[in-house]
């Protein structure tokens, strides 16, 4: 039987690999701001809110020419593309990015309604391995599964590869408090297909008595890459706040918790939920003093912390 993603992430750690390191955290210059809020359910932003990444959100591209090589390279000999390459000057990383490059241009140009919509890192990858099927590439699908299959552990390789992760202090106490508290909680985030597999680890990794499936019910995982919409894409929260109006929970009983104020809470407050903004990393955090001020913007509570999370919904 072929590894799920899961599985074969933790194959990976049978290895002896090198994995970049999530970034240190560096708390901004903040007062948490806490008050109480009767909400009868939290949503999470998911990386640079849950997560600690590199360059504070995850990316298919970093501003780093030499990180995103290393990443190119180590994904061709990781899945032995080389082969299957046209044999052209200069480093195989270097054609590799022409190809990705050009496919990820190509998707987010992509004909469609949505403003925001969201490139999925399986499609890009699996147009990249269709392209080298042309010169007669092969996976072992005994191992792998079937293409899409393939395409998406290729995909949590190469951006585990590109951007290292790892959990916030205290998000394993955040989320069982609220769980524990009985209130609903969630995800509304922007996503790939291996961001509940990265979370996971991280709780695992932070926490090994916490199950993210029970903490955070997959009912209530609201993501980019499954709504094929990205924040601030207001589709996005309205497809949350439906779920939760089925269930008799209102706009203004949902409390979002994020790290920016244009992506995260400038569409739910425009929707009318409550919002928490997360300073808890200068990288991540996006908001300056001027969008503060902002009605439109302004959060309810600030939180330094996660565990504060708590101390609001009482």
């Amino acid at each position: 039987m072929p590894l799920t993603l899961e599985q074969y992430a933790s194959y990976l750690d049978t290895r002896d690999l090198v994995w970049p390191k999530a970034p240190d955290v560096e708390p901004p210059k903040a007062k948490p701001h806490l008050t109480r809020l009767p909400v009868k359910a939290v949503f999470w932003n998911v990386y640079g809110t849950l997560l600690v990444i590199s360059e504070g959100e995850l990316k298919f591209e970093v501003s780093s020419d030499f990180v995103m090589g290393v990443a190119l390279d180590k994904t061709i000999q990781e899945f032995k593309m080389w082969n299957s390459m046209s044999r052209k000057p200069g480093q195989p990383s270097d054609y590799l990015r022409e190809i990705y490059g050009r496919i990820l241009t190509e998707q987010r140009l992509a004909p469609g309604s949505e403003r925001y919509p969201e490139v999925l890192s399986e499609r890009l990858w699996e147009a990249v391995i269709k392209k080298l099927f042309q010169k007669d590439y092969q996976f072992d699908t005994g191992f792998f599964g079937s293409l899409n299959e393939f395409s998406k552990k290729v995909a949590y390789f190469f951006h585990a590869s590109l951007q290292g992760t790892a959990p916030y202090e205290g998000m394993a106490a955040a989320l069982q408090g609220v769980a524990a508290a009985g209130l609903k909680q969630g995800l509304l985030a922007d996503s790939q297909c291996f961001t509940g597999v990265q979370l996971k680890r991280a709780l695992d990794g932070q926490n090994g008595g916490v199950d993210l499936d029970q903490v955070v019910p997959i009912a209530y995982r609201f993501l980019s890459n499954e709504c094929r919409c990205r924040k601030p894409s207001e589709q996005l929260f309205r497809t949350a706040l439906q779920a939760l109006a089925a269930e008799g929970v209102g706009a203004g009983e949902v409390l979002h918790v994020g790290s920016s104020l244009t992506r995260d809470l400038g569409p739910a407050r425009k929707l009318g939920m409550r919002t928490a903004l997360f300073a808890g990393d200068r990288t991540s955090l996006a908001a300056s003093p001027e969008q503060l001020k902002e009605p439109q913007y302004r959060p309810d509570v600030l939180l330094t912390e996660l565990s504060q999370v708590v101390q609001v919904i009482g």
